[in-house]
């Protein structure tokens, strides 16, 4: 003979196996709450809250401003400027010029010269002026002169140099040939999107746009928005007939 029992949560009499009673109703978190973690969980937590919070006291104080002794070392090290950490390959800092409230991304190589301690013949090579941000990932490359203007914005992993070496001699490899140098200057006010390379001899005007992942040589008027490889102007103000594009937009 079967017992009879009440189903869980209904109160409707059920028919159980001999000698099995009620069956107790099954324990369940209230509402959403998930189940409390084991010990092992918790020390994971802790330790990820440590590590975390361990890297963003690192990021911080590893941060360089006026005062610093890395900001020190450079030619000029504008008020309100800051170097980022972690930072990449720094050197040259004597020949290097950061304007006034300045951000320097994490992860930019900022150099003057191939390899530190190296003697040049300019001063300042690499000159960036006030209020200027270099996206994080960057390399500015300087040999003979990089100026970079105020109000500047650059989007991460941009590459901006002003050397390239020569391969005019097909009987030697290319790395050992003379290097040609030519300088490189970035207008205010520009916008650099992401992955932009800036090669020796590029001119920028002011207020240019230059779209991502272009690669950048020659001369450009003052706002103008330039795209490809190699990249040409796509877009054009001019004065009394407003933004152009097309062949209108190249024209001088």
């Amino acid at each position: 003979m079967s017992e009879a029992g009440t189903g869980p949560d209904t109160g409707v009499p059920v028919h159980l196996p001999p000698g099995r009673g009620p069956v107790p109703p099954r324990a369940t978190p209230p509402g959403d709450a998930a189940p409390r973690p084991g010990r092992a969980g918790l020390r994971h937590r802790l330790l990820h809250a440590v590590v975390h919070a361990g890297w963003d006291w690192v990021v911080r104080n590893g941060a360089t401003g006026p005062g610093d002794r890395l900001a020190d070392r450079f030619g000029y090290f504008g008020r309100g400027s800051c170097l980022a950490f972690p930072t990449g390959a720094v050197f040259g800092e004597r020949w290097i010029h950061i304007g006034e409230d300045t951000l320097i991304g994490p992860y930019v190589s900022l150099s003057a010269g191939m390899v530190p301690g190296q003697e040049m013949v300019t001063d300042p090579v690499v000159r960036i002026g006030d209020r200027t941000m270099i996206g994080r990932g960057s390399h500015i490359v300087g040999h003979f002169s990089i100026e970079v203007g105020s109000d500047v914005q650059t989007g991460p992993y941009v590459y901006i140099t002003d050397q390239n070496h020569g391969y005019e001699n097909p009987d030697e490899v290319v790395h050992v040939q003379w290097p040609h140098d030519v300088p490189v200057i970035i207008g205010d006010g520009s916008w650099l999107g992401t992955g932009v390379v800036v090669l020796p001899g590029t001119e920028l005007g002011r207020n240019v746009v230059v779209a991502a992942g272009a690669v950048v040589r020659g001369v450009f008027p003052d706002h103008c928005v330039i795209a490809g490889v190699p990249a040409r102007i796509v877009r054009r103000y001019v004065p009394g007939s407003g933004w152009v594009t097309g062949s209108a937009a190249s024209e001088d």
